[in-house]
């Protein structure tokens, strides 16, 4: 089976597929995911702490470490990748396909200035989002940051945008103000953005004005692009935008993770 870590800023995700998931080209074709587990991310977490976690949690699904014969780890934290690596070599036997390198490099161009600088997330959210859909695409991760790309109808990755996520946003907010409550991140009681107390103020100010903020960009984007874009939105807070807007033509919250085995199926040895 394969084994995929996407390891994000926040939280690390582990997923496995079937053995050969991701390959072939045909639209709409997503690997099925057979179990996935989701740890917080620390770089100074070792290998085997990885792996007396992650063993029982395959135990627990009925697989056996002898089950995995591929790992490929995607990661945004370069400092989480030696213990990862020491994960798959010790105690899978298995030497890791690192996303965007050797064998496992990207299979799509990416038509930005510095190629070399766009996350692996991004890239694979671009892999994974025009196998599954047709046309110009807008990608949006609602992440510990928000990031906002544009995918060509050939694929390629052209450029996006990068604004602070939402929970970082209200942490620096509540963080750096000395009377303004911990609040948590919902959909005001009305639909009015004249609150009438603190607490409804600043449910305003995070839910609606973060909406304004992707709206107003997928909006330019849109213009800038020229043709129908379709836009599809994954991460954690898609969801919640999902059930009270209409930004969005499609939520997808596991892009980052089929994108893995998407790549995976195509990486060479």
């Amino acid at each position: 089976m394969l084994l995929v870590a996407d390891v994000g800023n926040t939280n690390v995700v582990f997923a496995l597929f079937a053995d050969g998931a991701g390959r072939g080209a045909a639209n709409g074709a997503a690997p099925e995911i057979k179990a996935r587990w989701r740890i917080a991310t620390d770089p100074r977490r070792t290998g085997d702490e990885y792996a007396v976690w992650l063993l029982q949690l395959l135990a627990i699904e009925g697989y056996a470490r002898e089950d995995v014969k591929r790992i490929m780890i995607g990661s945004v934290v370069p400092r989480s990748l030696h213990n990862l690596t020491v994960l798959a070599q010790k105690y899978f036997n298995v030497e890791p396909m690192i996303a965007g390198e050797g064998g496992a490099s990207w299979p799509i161009a990416i038509d930005v200035d510095e190629p070399r600088s766009l996350g692996a997330d991004r890239a694979l959210n671009a892999i994974a989002a025009h196998r599954k859909y047709d046309g110009d695409l807008i990608v949006i991760d609602f992440g510990t940051a928000t990031t906002i790309d544009a995918v060509d109808y050939n694929g390629a990755y052209k450029g996006g945008i990068i604004a602070p996520g939402i929970t970082l946003s209200l942490d620096a907010l509540v963080g750096n103000t000395a009377k303004l409550p911990r609040i948590a991140i919902r959909k005001p009681d009305t639909d009015s953005v004249i609150g009438r107390n603190t607490e409804d103020q600043m449910q305003i100010g995070v839910f609606w004005g973060y909406v304004a903020m992707v709206e107003g960009l997928i909006e330019r984007m849109r213009r800038e692009i020229g043709r129908p874009a379709r836009v599809v939105a994954t991460g954690g807070l898609a969801i919640l935008f999902d059930e009270h807007t209409s930004m969005f033509d499609a939520v997808d919250s596991d892009l980052t993770i089929e994108g893995l085995a998407i790549l995976a199926g195509n990486a060479t040895t």
